[in-house]
């Protein structure tokens, strides 16, 4: 009686163990994913214009570097908001990066504007409480600073980098109703609703299709992974979760899918982070020399901003703001003097970031 039982219990767990093997192989995806973005039906012109249109508003924003440049407050508000009667950009686009950008932050982008103009009106090099273009000490560069110090450009592109491409990738496009939604109707040029949605996700990151190989032309999100890549290694599992998840997509697999969203939202993350180091420790190497100090911070401040804008951001809202106001001296950018910021402060945000993110080993290099 005893050996029988044994026998059944064998069995028993070497079916177990069967089962368990071949529920194992069948997670495998019997599909191929390609090395570069090469799908049917892709589409993705409405991103493209905006990094078109970001792309000139920092360009327009940067002819105020040199001093009597005045930038026109109108022209700004008309790129922000694409309203074609002030023929703002230098040819038709048909999106706009207002509606796209975080809601509660689009009056700040508002204000921004409105300072930077209101800043390239003076005659006066900047100081504290003054606004005006400052020259670095060795004379090569010169940046046009707010009376608090700030490098409104620099708030703005890297501001709406975060707030809106940054949290158009990870919480829009890649969050549950863009992407729980029809995988069976195929659109000609579009694909499904779901992979029209994964694409226009990857047209944020503005990257070519056989990126990391090409890196020309990058834009953005996909230049500062670059930039980041020799210490972060960034490019190729960025892409690698891009290609991953239309792949799964295309191939109904929604388990791959989803590793994928959380590949791509940890990654930018993680670029989002080690840019924010990077300037943290450029603005700590140049304090005392205000007009690089300025210009350095006020992108570490930027990049430490878009954090906020991933649904499933690594640390909270709480500890951003507490980041942001060691950078900047308040977490609002109404209210930051970086007159008023230390070394201590900087070191003191830099180490909880690498803290925070596990980088401490890192946190010098970038």
């Amino acid at each position: 009686m005893k050996s029988a039982t044994k026998f059944i219990l064998l069995f028993v767990l070497s079916g177990f163990l069967f089962t368990a093997c071949e529920e194992e192989k069948d997670t495998t995806p019997d599909y191929e994913i390609p090395s570069i973005y090469d799908f049917e039906n892709v589409s993705y012109t409405g991103q493209i214009d905006r990094l078109g249109m970001l792309l000139e508003m920092k360009n327009y924003l940067a002819t105020s570097q040199a001093q009597g440049v005045a930038l026109d407050v109108t022209r700004l508000k008309a790129m922000f908001a694409n309203e074609a009667e002030n023929a703002a950009f230098s040819r038709d686009y048909t999106k706009q990066i207002k509606s796209k950008t975080f809601e509660t932050e689009r009056a700040v982008f508002e204000a921004l504007l409105e300072e930077v103009a209101t800043a390239s009106q003076s005659t006066t090099a900047g100081s504290e409480g003054i606004s005006g273009v400052i020259m670095s000490e060795d004379g090569a560069k010169s940046y046009l600073v707010g009376e608090d110090g700030l490098d409104h450009a620099q708030l703005i592109e890297k501001g709406l980098m975060g707030a809106c491409f940054y949290y158009q990738t990870t919480s829009v496009y890649l969050g549950e109703d863009r992407m729980n939604v029809d995988n069976e109707t195929i659109e000609a040029g579009e694909g499904t609703a779901m992979e029209h949605h994964w694409d226009e996700a990857w047209g944020y990151f503005g990257a070519p299709l056989d990126f990391p190989s090409s890196t020309d032309g990058l834009f953005f999100w996909a230049d500062y992974s670059n930039k980041r890549n020799e210490v972060l290694a960034s490019n190729q599992p960025l892409m690698d979760a891009f290609l991953k998840g239309r792949a799964a997509i295309s191939n109904k697999d929604i388990e791959s899918r989803d590793e994928a969203i959380a590949e791509v939202r940890s990654h930018l993350e993680l670029v989002s982070v080690a840019s924010a180091l990077h300037y943290l420790n450029d603005a700590i190497a140049r304090f005392g020399d205000m007009s690089r100090f300025s210009h350095s911070l006020s992108e570490a401040i930027g990049f430490t901003y878009a954090l906020k804008f991933n649904q499933a951001k690594t640390i909270t809202i709480s500890q951003i703001d507490e980041l942001l106001l060691l950078e900047g001296g308040a977490a609002d950018f109404a209210d930051m003097n970086l007159y008023q910021v230390t070394v201590e402060d900087l070191e003191a945000a830099k180490a909880k970031l690498a803290d925070w993110y596990d980088l401490k080993d890192k946190a010098d290099q970038f």
